[in-house]
């Protein structure tokens, strides 16, 4: 596809949704500003508990479970964590991942019971350019106990952010507290309510139609859009690495997958 697409002269895109919404918006700025002083680490956790199809039905199309017809956590949610980590943090270098299959049981839109061939879940650790560790944890059989369905938190040595699809909280160097380790003792500070919250200072769109007029222009000039076919490759490679890094229980340096 990139290469027919630059025989042909036209100009490609690929959904990068998640960029455009308000969360990761106000993260970037954050990241522009020189707010976290040098980035350390990200951690995201993704998920929520998808019911099996028996007591509940489920929230997911069956073919999500089904590996024959393209489901799995890693095919589904890699790609995005690819251009989350590639546009904000630095480009992936190399994966450790474990893709497994919690649930192998579960039942379609009509009721039948059918094996869950495809992961559900998965548990990386993506080394970025620049140093920066990301570890992400992606799974449709977990309970929610965050703010939103996804949350990263990014740590630098002036401040700290956790973001989801549309908050975004902050704690910088000087407000950090002291807390002491003392097993022996109840914990009785309110760690989170010692964030701020990044305030709404523009209205912001439906991500989809944001990065759609973004493209149209780019067609319209005349001019690459950033989020081009090549965008796409490296997110399926990321996929390849993953599920790779998962089979093998092996680190996959990027390189070994790019052609």
């Amino acid at each position: 596809l990139v290469d027919a697409a630059d025989s042909a002269g036209i100009i490609s895109g690929v959904v990068h949704d998640k960029l455009y919404l308000p969360g990761l918006r106000k993260l970037k700025k954050l990241i522009e500003a020189g707010f976290f002083g040098r980035i350390l680490s990200v951690r995201g956790e993704f998920g929520y508990w998808v019911f099996e199809g028996d007591l509940e039905p489920a929230q997911r199309p069956s073919w999500n479970y089904r590996a024959d017809q393209g489901g799995g956590m890693v095919l589904d949610m890699f790609c995005h964590w690819n251009y989350v980590l590639e546009n904000l943090f630095g480009p992936v270098e190399a994966v450790t991942a474990k893709a497994v299959t919690h649930i192998p049981r579960r039942w379609d839109e009509q009721g039948e019971p059918y094996d869950a061939t495809a992961d559900d879940a998965a548990y990386g650790i993506f080394e970025l350019a620049g140093g920066v560790i990301a570890q992400i944890n992606s799974s449709w059989a977990v309970r929610v106990d965050r703010g939103e369905l996804v949350e990263f938190q990014v740590d630098g040595t002036h401040g700290s952010a956790v973001a989801g699809l549309f908050g975004c909280r902050v704690q910088p160097r000087v407000l950090t507290p002291k807390p002491v380790w003392n097993p022996d003792l109840p914990t009785t500070e309110d760690f989170r309510s010692q964030w701020q919250e990044v305030p709404d200072n523009e209205a912001f769109g439906n991500g989809f139609r944001a990065q759609w007029e973004q493209f149209l222009v780019d067609v319209d000039a005349g001019r690459p859009h950033p989020y081009d076919f090549r965008a796409g490759v490296r997110g399926l490679q990321l996929v390849e690495a993953g599920l790779r890094s998962s089979a093998e229980g092996v680190r996959v340096p990027m390189a070994a997958v790019t052609p």
